[in-house]
């Protein structure tokens, strides 16, 4: 049995499945689009408000350097993810890699997973951009009812019109296709990031330099917890996280991590990549670059703007702006976090279509769901299908409570990804890699380490409901995906025994 749950699926196999004209997505991505992609789903509300809060909680001045840590635990994770995705230019990310690598069983769970993050990391962020858009229709005087304005208090009857219309516009714009997607990305991404530099700019002549003194605060223990609520790691070892000081750092590190959550996605767009050996690559890592360096700046400047110990918690790098003197930019911080979460929530969708896309090809789960459109060539009806599912559950769940989840499966995502790369290395020596990630195995342990040591950091809770989620996934393997795999059922096409280079490949 255990043969069966670990059988792999060749390189040369998932790359050939991709040639199936009934189940062939279009290719017509760059490097630019990748990169927009990337830039579009990182930057959303955090860049403007936990950049403040953490500084004001957890490290101060040096809220900055959090952001290079934690940039440089991405790397670590986006260096393997561009192995991967330039090796097997196949849509599914993490999914793909892990059925290539580990085989059918670890790859059908973190599929699983990356479904549930993807979902839910949409309806969030759809509900989060419902929220400022309706802030800004009441500046505007114009009220929605509140019968229409989400659960968040509602009395009786509550459904977020904004969230759900939000969710199945971006569902049409996917259907229609990738190209006209990355128009959008294109143009949404180049205001958000105007707008990120008009701030930096801006601030940049209201900093004084006695804010940051001290740069690095005295640090300050926090109390062991002993409920749910706790990180894991207090639970299991009773140790708890200091805020400030240079530990301090590394506490705010793992929660200014989640800013950066997204360019993962990226990869699931392997196949649509037009040289997916040379842009990948390039995608992921320019991408994080971007961001890292509009994160750091940011957080310089939000700090020398307003003493760290004065910065607000619900909107500091608007409230900073106020307090020298120039409130108008809080209306113009709004309008650019809303036109961001825009792309973020098109962005998550997208990654969670090609996912299914992927599992449905493989039969671990309906193979209805892997015909491709006959003129747009996007995997339509999983298209459909999730948007109304994530419309629906934007426009009538509260789901504050469950966004740690996407936090937890993208750090699961992070781990497994790593692991293949050094079994892949080990089993398909042979293989043509355009892009190797350096120091294998070196690295991508170093990479797995510090993903399960941000893991452990999460409360105990978001780790109960992770369990309870991939519970149930073991329980869709084995009444349906492990008898109507394709790979178990040998239905699959006999590969060729030796990858056909493709444009970009090198030894």
């Amino acid at each position: 049995m255990s043969s069966t749950l670990f059988r792999t699926k060749k390189v040369e196999q998932s790359i050939l499945d991709t040639e199936e004209p009934e189940h062939a997505l279009k290719k017509s991505l760059s490097a630019l689009d990748l990169t927009v992609f990337g830039v579009g789903v990182i930057i959303g509300t955090g860049i403007f408000v936990l950049t403040g809060t953490v500084a004001k909680n957890n490290a101060g001045p040096a809220v900055a350097l959090a952001f290079v840590v934690a940039g440089v635990v991405c790397a670590l994770a986006a260096l393997c993810y561009a192995e991967f995705a330039s090796t097997v230019p196949v849509a599914g990310s993490a999914y793909t890699f892990s059925y290539a690598s580990l085989g059918e069983l670890p790859a059908w769970i973190i599929g699983w997973d990356l479904v549930l993050e993807f979902a839910l990391g949409t309806a969030v962020v759809a509900v989060g951009w419902s929220g400022y858009i309706a802030s800004l229709l009441d500046n505007a005087g114009w009220h929605l009812p509140a019968s229409l304005s989400g659960r968040e208090g509602a009395d009786g009857f509550g459904f977020d019109i904004l969230a759900a219309a939000l969710v199945l516009v971006l569902t049409g714009i996917l259907v229609i296709g990738m190209k006209l997607s990355a128009r959008i990305t294109a143009v949404v991404v180049a205001i958000k990031v105007t707008v990120v530099m008009v701030v930096i700019i801006a601030g940049a002549f209201f900093i004084v330099g006695d804010n940051y003194d001290p740069f690095i605060p005295k640090a300050q223990e926090v109390p062991a917890g002993g409920d749910l609520q706790s990180p894991l790691i207090q639970l299991m070892f009773g140790w708890a996280p200091s805020n400030f000081g240079v530990m301090g750092i590394f506490t705010a590190a793992s929660v200014v991590f989640f800013a950066f959550i997204g360019f993962d996605v990226v990869a699931t767009a392997a196949e649509e990549t037009r040289n997916p050996q040379r842009d990948m690559p390039r995608g992921i890592l320019g991408s994080l670059i971007i961001c890292t360096t509009l994160y750091v700046a940011v957080a310089i400047v939000v700090t020398g703007m307003q003493h760290y110990t004065e910065l607000s918690v619900d909107a500091p790098l608007a409230d900073a702006f106020k307090a020298t003197g120039h409130p108008w930019f809080a209306g113009f911080i709004s309008f650019g976090a809303a036109v961001g979460l825009t792309t973020v929530c098109m962005i998550l969708l997208l990654g969670q279509t090609r996912v299914f896309f992927a599992m449905s090809r493989d039969g671990l789960l309906p193979r209805f769901f892997s015909h491709v459109h006959p003129r747009f060539k996007t995997p339509h009806r999983p298209t459909i299908l999730l948007g109304v599912i994530i419309a629906v559950l934007a426009g009538f769940t509260s789901l504050s409570e469950l966004a740690e989840l996407v936090n937890i499966g993208t750090l699961f995502a992070f781990v497994v990804v790593a692991i293949g790369v050094i079994i892949l290395r080990r089993t398909r020596p042979e293989l043509p890699r355009s892009f190797r990630t350096p120091l294998v195995p070196f690295l991508p342990i170093v990479s797995v380490l510090a993903s399960l040591w941000l893991m452990l950091n999460l409360p105990a809770e978001t780790w109960l409901r992770f369990g309870i989620w991939m519970a149930i996934g073991f329980l869709v393997y084995f009444l349906y995906g492990r008898s109507h795999s394709r790979l178990g059922r040998g239905e699959e096409a006999v590969a060729v025994d030796t990858v056909k280079p493709q444009r970009g490949d090198t030894e």
